[in-house]
């Protein structure tokens, strides 16, 4: 899997693309620890280029999601595929995620509660 991170105003875009699988799942954990390291609270998680996601993947998400709001910050994901979508409501981690049709509606919406008073994260 090839990730892509791309700094935003308020945000973190990190954008997938491949199999988000067991495999690729320490890759993204390891990706997502240096940048929270760094400071980076607020992520968006493009999946529109996923063509695969399983257990080790929504793991990694679910794992990653606790540690940011850990440091108050948070993970929206965007852009599902059928597939992907799928499995997010089989599974039912859509339940714990902010899901958004499109990486700019899901950056939009940090820089929303920016303006109502809501600290950015980033």
């Amino acid at each position: 899997m090839e990730i892509t991170s791309l700094r935003k105003t308020n945000s973190m875009l990190l954008s997938l693309q491949g199999r988000f699988d067991a495999g690729a799942a320490d890759d993204f954990k390891e990706k997502m620890r240096t940048l929270t390291a760094q400071g980076v609270a607020c992520y968006v998680i493009d999946l529109s280029r996923v063509s695969y996601i399983d257990s080790g993947g929504l793991g990694s998400l679910v794992t990653s999601l606790r540690r940011v709001r850990e440091i108050q910050g948070d993970i929206r994901i965007a852009s599902l595929s059928d597939k992907v979508r799928k499995v997010f409501e089989l599974t039912r981690v859509y339940r714990i995620f902010d899901i958004y049709d499109s990486s700019e509606s899901a950056v939009a919406s940090y820089q929303a509660e920016a303006v109502q008073g809501v600290p950015l994260c980033i």
